[in-house]
């Protein structure tokens, strides 16, 4: 498997986004539904209300009774990928690799995946000083403009208020939404955001990353942490505090996952030491679902 370190080393987000979706891709083929479609499926008693055009009157002329012919038609949606810029998202992992690194290739990956699906793909990252907003597109230059995009980002400043949101939440189009954040938030901000999102568009897919240091913690005697939002600063014993992390941390976790599936949000946690592959499998998991 390709390490999120290596990708990232590449300085290339397209060829990174290929490769690390290549593997899932072979073998995948469009999600496809019972429709009016040019491909013969199957037959279906007629039911009040069905189109009359649908009718197989051959059929109806043999038997005295009422069939519709049903055929598979290919399905497409809107992939719209959300990914959060604050500042909390420049924390490091072990590797190196910071989580917004991380969250750009994920996105990248997953803009590559949702085209060879044939999705149009919408992008918007969250940031203080304003959103940056891609509409859904399906044409061939939406992928270089969202490879763009994610490749100047750069995480700075705190969560977006809820007027820089606004226009986010007001537009209504059905869609699948994919939000990439590590959810650090001061008063669910982020929590009411993809409620305002999935009531406005439908689905919500959460990746929730979290770094190795943060889940193992690893660090190691004393240790200066500051919050990278407020700069607020907290000198310890890492070594000491290791056990009492772990017994709030996994609390945490597990209330944080409780919570957004209680929203109706599918939550996924990712680990930014892992490959990119369980997150694209779980759209790819999602998108067969819908």
């Amino acid at each position: 498997m390709l390490t999120p370190e290596y990708l990232h080393a590449l300085h290339n987000l397209p060829l990174a986004a290929k490769l690390a979706a290549e593997g899932l891709l072979h073998g995948a083929h469009l999600s496809r539904r019972k429709g009016a479609g040019m491909e013969f499926s199957q037959y279906r008693p007629y039911q009040p209300g069905d189109d009359l055009r649908r009718l197989d009157w051959r059929l109806a002329a043999r038997s005295d009774r009422y069939y519709l012919r049903e055929s598979e038609v290919d399905t497409s949606l809107t992939v719209h990928l959300v990914l959060d810029a604050s500042a909390s998202m420049n924390h490091q992992d072990d590797n190196g690799l910071t989580k917004l690194q991380y969250g750009r290739l994920l996105c990248a990956a997953l803009a590559y995946v949702a085209t060879q699906q044939a999705d149009a793909v919408a992008l918007t990252v969250l940031r203080p000083a304003g959103l940056l907003h891609l509409p859904p597109r399906a044409d061939a230059r939406q992928l270089p403009r969202l490879y763009h995009a994610l490749a100047t980002t750069e995480a700075a400043g705190r969560f977006p208020d809820a007027a820089t949101l606004a226009p986010l939440t007001a537009r209504r189009q059905p869609a699948l939404t994919i939000c990439v954040s590590d959810l650090y938030e001061d008063d669910g901000e982020i929590e009411r955001l993809l409620t305002r999102l999935r009531a406005a568009s439908g689905e919500v897919l959460l990746l929730h990353l979290m770094a190795r240091n943060e889940l193992e913690f690893t660090y190691r005697g004393a240790i200066t942490f500051e919050d990278l939002e407020t700069g607020q600063q907290l000198q310890l014993n890492a070594d000491q505090q290791r056990r009492a992390w772990q017994q709030q941390l996994q609390p945490w976790l597990r209330a944080t996952a409780q919570r957004a599936r209680t929203h109706g949000f599918d939550y996924h946690q990712l680990s930014t030491a892992e490959p990119l592959t369980d997150a694209l499998r779980e759209f790819l998991r999602r998108r067969a679902r819908g």
